[in-house]
Protein backbone atom coordinates (compact mmCIF):
# COMPACT_ATOMS: atom_id res chain seq x y z
CA UNK A 1 0.00 0.00 0.00
CA UNK A 2 2.63 2.50 0.94
CA UNK A 3 4.26 2.09 -2.63
CA UNK A 4 0.97 2.11 -4.33
CA UNK A 5 0.64 5.80 -2.39
CA UNK A 6 3.90 6.77 -3.10
CA UNK A 7 3.14 6.33 -6.73
CA UNK A 8 0.62 8.20 -6.91
CA UNK A 9 1.87 10.96 -5.81
CA UNK A 10 4.47 10.99 -8.27
CA UNK A 11 1.71 10.66 -10.72
CA UNK A 12 -0.23 13.60 -9.40
CA UNK A 13 3.19 15.95 -8.98
CA UNK A 14 3.69 14.82 -13.22
CA UNK A 15 -0.02 15.95 -13.96
CA UNK A 16 0.52 19.48 -11.63
CA UNK A 17 3.44 20.30 -13.33
CA UNK A 18 1.67 19.67 -16.84
CA UNK A 19 0.84 22.93 -18.88
CA UNK A 20 -2.71 23.41 -18.63
CA UNK A 21 -4.98 23.38 -21.64
CA UNK A 22 -8.45 24.13 -22.88
CA UNK A 23 -8.83 22.14 -25.49
CA UNK A 24 -12.75 21.48 -27.75
CA UNK A 25 -13.70 18.69 -29.69
CA UNK A 26 -15.76 18.75 -32.76
CA UNK A 27 -18.68 16.41 -32.63
CA UNK A 28 -21.75 16.02 -34.63
CA UNK A 29 -24.74 17.65 -33.13
CA UNK A 30 -26.94 15.76 -31.38
CA UNK A 31 -30.62 15.65 -31.77
CA UNK A 32 -33.07 18.41 -30.63
CA UNK A 33 -36.29 17.97 -29.14
CA UNK A 34 -39.42 20.01 -28.85
CA UNK A 35 -39.85 20.51 -25.17
CA UNK A 36 -43.04 19.97 -23.77
CA UNK A 37 -44.20 23.30 -21.60
CA UNK A 38 -40.21 24.07 -22.34
CA UNK A 39 -39.69 21.21 -19.48
CA UNK A 40 -36.01 19.52 -20.66
CA UNK A 41 -37.04 16.26 -18.79
CA UNK A 42 -40.67 16.25 -21.60
CA UNK A 43 -39.40 15.73 -24.64
CA UNK A 44 -41.53 15.54 -27.69
CA UNK A 45 -41.17 14.87 -31.11
CA UNK A 46 -37.43 15.95 -32.87
CA UNK A 47 -36.89 19.17 -34.34
CA UNK A 48 -34.85 19.51 -37.83
CA UNK A 49 -32.28 22.14 -38.15
CA UNK A 50 -34.35 25.04 -39.84
CA UNK A 51 -35.34 29.00 -40.09
CA UNK A 52 -38.79 30.57 -39.42
CA UNK A 53 -41.13 29.41 -42.09
CA UNK A 54 -42.43 32.47 -42.08
CA UNK A 55 -39.12 34.43 -43.41
CA UNK A 56 -36.98 31.45 -44.78
CA UNK A 57 -37.49 27.88 -46.63
CA UNK A 58 -33.93 27.38 -45.15
CA UNK A 59 -34.36 23.60 -43.91
CA UNK A 60 -31.85 20.43 -43.12
CA UNK A 61 -31.39 17.17 -42.56
CA UNK A 62 -31.24 15.96 -39.28
CA UNK A 63 -28.25 14.74 -39.60
CA UNK A 64 -26.57 17.42 -41.60
CA UNK A 65 -22.89 18.34 -40.41
CA UNK A 66 -21.98 21.36 -38.33
CA UNK A 67 -20.22 22.79 -40.88
CA UNK A 68 -23.37 22.60 -43.20
CA UNK A 69 -25.60 24.25 -40.37
CA UNK A 70 -23.25 26.79 -39.87
CA UNK A 71 -22.69 27.54 -43.94
CA UNK A 72 -26.54 27.68 -44.03
CA UNK A 73 -27.18 29.91 -41.85
CA UNK A 74 -24.35 32.57 -42.64
CA UNK A 75 -25.46 32.31 -46.61
CA UNK A 76 -29.37 32.84 -45.19
CA UNK A 77 -27.83 35.90 -43.19
CA UNK A 78 -26.04 37.27 -46.35
CA UNK A 79 -28.12 36.40 -49.14
CA UNK A 80 -28.50 38.74 -51.70
CA UNK A 81 -32.57 38.97 -51.86
CA UNK A 82 -32.47 39.52 -48.26
CA UNK A 83 -31.35 42.68 -47.02
CA UNK A 84 -31.99 43.33 -43.54
CA UNK A 85 -28.61 42.47 -42.78
CA UNK A 86 -27.21 45.36 -45.20
CA UNK A 87 -29.61 47.52 -44.39
CA UNK A 88 -28.47 47.03 -40.57
CA UNK A 89 -24.88 47.11 -41.61
CA UNK A 90 -24.98 50.51 -43.29
CA UNK A 91 -27.52 51.95 -40.73
CA UNK A 92 -24.71 51.47 -37.66
CA UNK A 93 -22.10 53.27 -40.17
CA UNK A 94 -24.47 55.91 -40.29
CA UNK A 95 -25.14 55.97 -36.46
CA UNK A 96 -21.30 55.94 -36.06
CA UNK A 97 -20.67 58.97 -38.70
CA UNK A 98 -23.53 61.17 -38.12
CA UNK A 99 -24.77 60.25 -33.94
CA UNK A 100 -28.20 59.06 -34.84
CA UNK A 101 -28.59 56.21 -37.21
CA UNK A 102 -31.57 56.72 -40.36
CA UNK A 103 -33.13 53.97 -38.09
CA UNK A 104 -33.13 55.79 -34.51
CA UNK A 105 -33.20 52.24 -32.96
CA UNK A 106 -30.11 50.25 -34.24
CA UNK A 107 -30.80 46.62 -32.90
CA UNK A 108 -34.60 46.69 -33.82
CA UNK A 109 -35.88 46.72 -37.30
CA UNK A 110 -39.25 45.37 -36.57
CA UNK A 111 -42.71 46.65 -35.71
CA UNK A 112 -41.66 48.20 -32.12
CA UNK A 113 -38.90 49.85 -33.44
CA UNK A 114 -38.61 53.23 -35.35
CA UNK A 115 -39.46 53.73 -38.82
CA UNK A 116 -36.36 55.10 -40.84
CA UNK A 117 -36.50 59.26 -41.64
CA UNK A 118 -34.79 58.30 -44.61
CA UNK A 119 -36.25 54.54 -46.40
CA UNK A 120 -34.99 55.39 -49.48
CA UNK A 121 -31.43 55.88 -48.68
CA UNK A 122 -30.88 53.25 -46.62
CA UNK A 123 -32.72 51.08 -49.07
CA UNK A 124 -29.70 52.45 -51.58
CA UNK A 125 -27.03 51.97 -49.01
CA UNK A 126 -27.72 48.61 -48.61
CA UNK A 127 -27.92 47.82 -52.10
CA UNK A 128 -24.38 49.59 -52.45
CA UNK A 129 -23.31 47.24 -49.82
CA UNK A 130 -24.39 44.43 -51.42
CA UNK A 131 -23.00 45.32 -55.22
CA UNK A 132 -19.45 46.18 -53.71
CA UNK A 133 -19.16 42.82 -52.27
CA UNK A 134 -19.75 43.96 -48.80
CA UNK A 135 -17.03 46.84 -48.77
CA UNK A 136 -17.49 48.47 -45.69
CA UNK A 137 -14.93 51.21 -46.60
CA UNK A 138 -16.96 51.78 -50.06
CA UNK A 139 -20.00 52.67 -47.50
CA UNK A 140 -17.41 54.96 -45.90
CA UNK A 141 -16.08 57.00 -48.33
CA UNK A 142 -19.37 57.53 -49.86
CA UNK A 143 -21.01 58.65 -46.74
CA UNK A 144 -17.69 60.99 -46.43
CA UNK A 145 -18.10 62.21 -49.52
CA UNK A 146 -21.35 63.14 -49.50
CA UNK A 147 -23.35 66.29 -49.03
CA UNK A 148 -25.02 65.38 -46.11
CA UNK A 149 -21.49 64.90 -44.46
CA UNK A 150 -19.53 68.13 -45.56
CA UNK A 151 -23.08 70.65 -44.80
CA UNK A 152 -22.15 73.36 -42.27
CA UNK A 153 -23.48 72.96 -38.76
CA UNK A 154 -24.92 76.63 -38.60
CA UNK A 155 -28.81 76.80 -37.47
CA UNK A 156 -31.12 78.28 -39.62
CA UNK A 157 -34.22 79.63 -38.25
CA UNK A 158 -37.15 77.71 -40.45
CA UNK A 159 -35.65 74.50 -40.64
CA UNK A 160 -35.55 74.78 -36.81
CA UNK A 161 -39.26 75.55 -37.05
CA UNK A 162 -39.84 72.08 -39.00
CA UNK A 163 -37.57 69.81 -37.35
CA UNK A 164 -35.54 70.94 -34.11
CA UNK A 165 -34.18 67.67 -33.48
CA UNK A 166 -32.64 67.38 -37.18
CA UNK A 167 -33.90 64.12 -37.75
CA UNK A 168 -34.12 65.11 -41.31
CA UNK A 169 -30.02 66.18 -41.44
CA UNK A 170 -30.50 69.65 -42.42
CA UNK A 171 -27.72 70.59 -41.04
CA UNK A 172 -24.28 68.89 -39.38
CA UNK A 173 -24.86 67.95 -35.50
CA UNK A 174 -22.40 69.29 -33.68
CA UNK A 175 -22.10 66.55 -30.85
CA UNK A 176 -19.16 65.60 -28.50
CA UNK A 177 -16.76 63.12 -29.40
CA UNK A 178 -16.79 59.94 -27.49
CA UNK A 179 -14.58 58.06 -24.55
CA UNK A 180 -12.20 56.40 -27.04
CA UNK A 181 -11.38 59.53 -29.00
CA UNK A 182 -11.02 61.98 -26.51
CA UNK A 183 -8.39 59.53 -25.03
CA UNK A 184 -6.40 58.74 -28.30
CA UNK A 185 -6.75 62.55 -28.86
CA UNK A 186 -4.92 63.48 -25.91
CA UNK A 187 -2.60 60.95 -26.29
CA UNK A 188 -1.76 62.07 -30.09
CA UNK A 189 -1.26 65.92 -29.22
CA UNK A 190 1.20 64.96 -26.40
CA UNK A 191 3.23 62.96 -28.37
CA UNK A 192 2.63 59.59 -26.90
CA UNK A 193 -0.04 57.58 -28.58
CA UNK A 194 1.39 54.09 -29.68
CA UNK A 195 0.77 53.42 -33.40
CA UNK A 196 3.45 50.76 -33.59
CA UNK A 197 2.10 48.31 -31.09
CA UNK A 198 -0.93 46.81 -32.63
CA UNK A 199 -2.79 43.66 -31.78
CA UNK A 200 -1.45 41.18 -28.58
CA UNK A 201 -2.11 41.84 -24.97
CA UNK A 202 -4.19 44.54 -24.06
CA UNK A 203 -2.98 46.67 -21.06
CA UNK A 204 -5.24 47.76 -18.43
CA UNK A 205 -6.42 50.77 -16.13
CA UNK A 206 -6.37 49.28 -12.95
CA UNK A 207 -4.16 48.26 -10.21
CA UNK A 208 -5.26 44.60 -9.00
CA UNK A 209 -5.08 43.74 -5.23
CA UNK A 210 -5.91 40.01 -4.67
CA UNK A 211 -7.51 39.40 -1.72
CA UNK A 212 -10.62 36.57 -1.40
CA UNK A 213 -11.62 38.26 -5.28
CA UNK A 214 -9.79 40.72 -6.97
CA UNK A 215 -10.12 44.48 -6.30
CA UNK A 216 -9.94 46.42 -8.96
CA UNK A 217 -8.14 50.06 -8.06
CA UNK A 218 -7.71 52.77 -10.64
CA UNK A 219 -4.30 53.78 -11.82
CA UNK A 220 -2.10 56.32 -10.65
CA UNK A 221 0.60 56.81 -12.54
CA UNK A 222 1.30 55.79 -16.38
CA UNK A 223 3.84 54.61 -18.53
CA UNK A 224 4.12 53.77 -22.13
CA UNK A 225 2.62 50.57 -21.94
CA UNK A 226 -0.73 52.53 -21.29
CA UNK A 227 -0.43 54.71 -24.74
CA UNK A 228 -1.84 52.44 -26.71
CA UNK A 229 -5.07 53.05 -28.62
CA UNK A 230 -7.93 52.74 -26.06
CA UNK A 231 -9.55 50.49 -28.43
CA UNK A 232 -6.81 47.89 -26.55
CA UNK A 233 -7.65 48.97 -22.89
CA UNK A 234 -8.69 45.74 -21.66
CA UNK A 235 -12.29 45.54 -19.66
CA UNK A 236 -13.57 44.56 -16.65
CA UNK A 237 -16.77 43.92 -15.55
CA UNK A 238 -18.69 46.44 -13.63
CA UNK A 239 -15.62 48.41 -13.50
CA UNK A 240 -15.38 52.24 -15.49
CA UNK A 241 -12.66 53.95 -16.79
CA UNK A 242 -11.99 56.06 -13.99
CA UNK A 243 -11.08 59.11 -16.50
CA UNK A 244 -13.38 58.43 -19.50
CA UNK A 245 -15.78 56.01 -17.85
CA UNK A 246 -18.08 59.37 -17.47
CA UNK A 247 -17.92 60.06 -21.00
CA UNK A 248 -20.57 56.96 -21.36
CA UNK A 249 -17.83 54.51 -22.16
CA UNK A 250 -20.04 51.53 -21.17
CA UNK A 251 -18.49 48.87 -19.02
CA UNK A 252 -17.85 45.00 -20.28
CA UNK A 253 -20.89 44.45 -18.43
CA UNK A 254 -23.00 46.02 -21.21
CA UNK A 255 -24.11 45.30 -24.23
CA UNK A 256 -24.97 48.51 -25.97
CA UNK A 257 -25.72 49.30 -29.21
CA UNK A 258 -26.14 52.73 -28.82
CA UNK A 259 -24.53 55.00 -26.45
CA UNK A 260 -26.31 57.57 -24.79
CA UNK A 261 -24.25 61.72 -25.15
CA UNK A 262 -24.70 63.21 -21.69
CA UNK A 263 -22.92 66.37 -20.59
CA UNK A 264 -22.53 66.36 -16.59
CA UNK A 265 -20.27 68.10 -14.68
CA UNK A 266 -18.05 65.09 -13.36
CA UNK A 267 -16.98 65.36 -17.19
CA UNK A 268 -15.44 68.30 -16.51
CA UNK A 269 -13.68 68.00 -13.64
CA UNK A 270 -12.83 64.58 -14.77
CA UNK A 271 -11.02 66.23 -17.71
CA UNK A 272 -9.62 68.83 -15.56
CA UNK A 273 -8.11 67.25 -12.41
CA UNK A 274 -7.56 63.33 -13.43
CA UNK A 275 -3.82 62.54 -12.90
CA UNK A 276 -3.78 61.26 -16.44
CA UNK A 277 -4.98 64.31 -18.21
CA UNK A 278 -2.23 66.32 -15.56
CA UNK A 279 0.26 64.12 -16.80
CA UNK A 280 -0.08 64.75 -20.87
CA UNK A 281 -0.99 68.54 -19.95
CA UNK A 282 3.15 68.63 -19.30
CA UNK A 283 4.31 66.29 -22.24
CA UNK A 284 2.35 68.36 -24.47
CA UNK A 285 3.86 70.81 -23.03
CA UNK A 286 6.83 69.51 -22.96
CA UNK A 287 6.38 68.73 -26.94
CA UNK A 288 5.93 72.41 -28.20
CA UNK A 289 8.67 73.66 -25.93
CA UNK A 290 11.22 71.45 -27.00
CA UNK A 291 10.93 72.92 -30.63
CA UNK A 292 13.27 75.42 -31.40
CA UNK A 293 10.65 78.43 -31.96
CA UNK A 294 9.95 81.69 -30.46
CA UNK A 295 6.50 81.76 -28.19
CA UNK A 296 3.98 83.31 -30.84
CA UNK A 297 5.11 79.96 -32.85
CA UNK A 298 4.40 77.54 -30.58
CA UNK A 299 1.31 78.93 -29.94
CA UNK A 300 0.58 78.48 -33.38
CA UNK A 301 2.03 75.09 -33.29
CA UNK A 302 -0.13 74.41 -29.87
CA UNK A 303 -3.52 75.57 -31.98
CA UNK A 304 -2.03 73.12 -35.14
CA UNK A 305 -2.03 69.98 -32.76
CA UNK A 306 -5.37 70.34 -30.76
CA UNK A 307 -7.42 71.98 -33.62
CA UNK A 308 -6.00 71.54 -36.71
CA UNK A 309 -6.48 74.91 -37.34
CA UNK A 310 -4.15 78.70 -36.86
CA UNK A 311 -5.09 80.90 -33.91
CA UNK A 312 -6.15 84.30 -34.35
CA UNK A 313 -4.57 87.27 -32.62
CA UNK A 314 -6.41 87.62 -29.98
CA UNK A 315 -6.09 84.03 -29.20
CA UNK A 316 -2.32 84.43 -29.21
CA UNK A 317 -2.24 87.36 -27.26
CA UNK A 318 -4.23 85.64 -24.53
CA UNK A 319 -2.58 82.75 -24.84
CA UNK A 320 0.92 84.26 -24.77
CA UNK A 321 -0.49 86.16 -21.07
CA UNK A 322 -1.74 82.83 -19.63
CA UNK A 323 1.83 81.18 -20.22
CA UNK A 324 3.62 84.33 -18.84
CA UNK A 325 1.74 84.10 -15.73
CA UNK A 326 1.20 80.24 -15.23
CA UNK A 327 3.64 78.30 -17.75
CA UNK A 328 3.23 76.29 -20.78
CA UNK A 329 1.29 73.57 -18.78
CA UNK A 330 -1.55 75.70 -18.13
CA UNK A 331 -1.88 76.65 -21.68
CA UNK A 332 -1.90 72.97 -22.76
CA UNK A 333 -4.12 71.92 -19.75
CA UNK A 334 -6.84 74.84 -20.91
CA UNK A 335 -6.39 73.43 -24.90
CA UNK A 336 -7.13 69.64 -24.02
CA UNK A 337 -10.11 70.81 -21.43
CA UNK A 338 -11.72 73.34 -24.17
CA UNK A 339 -15.55 72.41 -26.23
CA UNK A 340 -13.18 72.80 -29.58
CA UNK A 341 -11.15 70.21 -28.61
CA UNK A 342 -13.83 67.57 -27.30
CA UNK A 343 -16.86 68.44 -29.66
CA UNK A 344 -17.00 67.49 -33.19
CA UNK A 345 -18.46 71.19 -34.65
Amino acid sequence: WLAEIEQIQVDLERIQSQRVAYVGQFTQPGATHRLYRGEPTSPREQVVPAGIEALTDLRLDADSAEKERRRALAEWITDDTTSLTSRVIVNRIWQFHFGEGIVSTPSDFGRNGAKPTHPQLIDWLANELIASNWSLKHIHRLILLSDTWCQSHEPNSQALQVDAGNRLLWRFAPRRLDAETIRDSILYVSGVLDLDNRGGKGFSAFEVQMENVRHYHPKEIYGPEDWRRMIYMTKVRQEKDQVFGVFDCPDASMVVAKRSRSTTPLQALSLLNSSFVLQHSELFADRIVSDKIDPHQRVTRAWQLCYQRDPGEREIRLSLELVDQYGWKALTRALLNSNEFVFIP
